[in-house]
């Protein structure tokens, strides 16, 4: 089992920063892969960013340059930068382990324009 919770999402303007965190209740480099995505109303599931256990990073086209993926043992996170109001939706934190998938319950980032 691997519990998963958010954090540091908010409202802020275009153009902003945030800093998303997603803890984990095992250390972070046992487990397979991580990775955060997101929800809009009325819209799927989307991969935004991951990171596989040996390191290496994967990005959404549409965040490339202005979104970063990392970890330490308990964490990861999810800096943002350059905010647009497209960005607005649920962030979730997903972790797989062994062949279960995990999520967080998400937590929202809303840009204003």
């Amino acid at each position: 089992q691997v519990q998963l919770v958010e954090s540091g999402g908010g409202l802020v303007q275009a153009g902003g920063s945030l800093r998303l965190s997603c803890a984990a209740s095992r250390n972070i480099f046992t487990l397979n892969r991580m990775g955060w995505y997101r929800q809009a109303p009325g819209k799927q599931r989307e991969l935004v960013a991951e990171i596989i256990r040996s390191g290496s990073t994967n990005y959404a086209d549409y965040v490339k340059g202005r979104f970063t993926i990392f970890r330490d043992y308990a964490k990861m996170y999810l800096q943002m930068i350059s905010l647009k109001p497209e960005d607005t939706a649920v962030y979730l934190c997903n972790a797989v382990f062994g062949d279960v998938s995990y999520w967080g319950q998400g937590t929202q980032v809303t840009v204003s324009s």
